[in-house]
């Protein structure tokens, strides 16, 4: 199994991305730590963070094999190649940008590219993509993934947008290869406050109802 390979195995496991996006480039590690502490391991730094490199690579050096982490909203070559050099481990873009794949997978790495219509997932697919994210989700719902996947069960799906601890299950049950998780897991007030704490406990929340529904009823 190729170290891609492997990576795309870590992330269905883990079955939650958390979806980071900070005003501040120092809160990106403490969050992820306590994100980390709260039970969820694989964790997307977005590019939209002032400094995001300097973000990844600070995370990658302290919380090391602790942590899954990836790189978000990737939409061009040179940052794909800039950001795994940096630390990340996978690469996730809002677009359906199919150089992005092989830029990636160059590095031995997997891509996440984004998708809306069947046809730009299909699109993704055929691009090489490991998985393919539907974005944004919070507008489709879990009936649109199960609906995609008909005809197309072929798709390793993670939608983002409108998960949370009430849609986890709708959307996991829709054949959701695992989940995007950003506001709802990130409260604004917990950032901004800085309270890691708080951040943590509700990191094990989400963490827990995974592992609740993928045990399955009665276990």
């Amino acid at each position: 199994m190729s170290g891609r390979e492997q990576i795309v195995s870590q992330l269905v496991d883990a079955g939650l991305v958390a979806i980071v996006r900070v005003s501040r480039p120092e809160l990106a590690l403490p969050l992820a730590g306590a994100l980390v502490a709260g039970g969820i391991r694989a964790v997307e730094l977005t590019m939209s963070i002032p400094n995001a490199l300097d973000a990844i690579r600070t995370v990658n050096r302290e919380l090391g094999d602790d942590i899954l982490l990836g790189v978000g909203t990737v939409t061009d070559d040179d940052t794909c190649r800039a950001a795994i050099d940096a630390g990340a481990r996978y690469v996730i873009s809002p677009i359906t940008r199919p150089s992005l794949v092989a830029a990636a997978h160059a590095l031995d790495r997997p891509v996440m590219l984004g998708a809306y219509t069947p046809t730009e997932a299909q699109a993704a697919h055929e691009a090489g993509s490991d998985f393919v994210k539907i974005f944004p989700a919070d507008t489709l719902g879990p009936s649109y993934i199960k609906a995609l996947l008909a005809p197309l069960p072929h798709l390793r799906i993670v939608p983002t947008g409108g998960v949370n601890l009430d849609t986890m299950e709708a959307f996991l049950a829709a054949g959701s290869a695992a989940l995007g998780v950003g506001s709802a897991l990130l409260k604004k007030e917990l950032v901004a406050g800085e309270n890691w704490a708080e951040l943590e406990r509700l990191a094990k929340r989400f963490a827990d109802r995974l592992a609740e529904l993928k045990a399955g009823p009665g276990q």
